[in-house]
């Protein structure tokens, strides 16, 4: 199978990576700007975020050939946690608990219900 000709694969592929850099833009401030004025973070923040939308929009538009509104909306939930919780135990050295296990096991019911036929 090609990957170019599987939307979905290609949609989660993409999104993965947008959420990525989204996280870094959103959270990775706390860490690398720590004393820098907000204003700087912001500023960082926005563009790493340029990049994150520059992936973001195209994943969204090839996944919205194939999923409803609402399951590229939870599959974009599911994909935020799986990139965060990685991001918050290896790189901001936060303890990995089981409320992300918790908040996973919520987000597959989310998935049932949104996917479901």
């Amino acid at each position: 199978m090609n990957l170019v000709s599987n939307p979905l694969l290609v949609t989660i592929l993409m999104l993965a990576v947008s959420n990525l850099f989204m996280t870094f833009a959103w959270y990775g401030h706390l860490k690398n700007l720590a004393t820098s004025p907000w204003y700087i973070a912001a500023l960082v923040s926005w563009g790493i975020a340029l990049f994150e939308y520059l992936i973001q929009v195209p994943a969204n538009r090839i996944g919205y050939t194939e999923l409803s509104l609402g399951q590229l909306k939870i599959l974009q939930e599911v994909i935020t946690l799986a990139v965060f919780v990685p991001f918050a135990v290896m790189y901001m050295n936060q303890p990995l608990k089981m409320d992300y296990l918790y908040a996973g096991l919520c987000l597959m019911g989310a998935v049932y219900f949104i996917f479901r036929t």
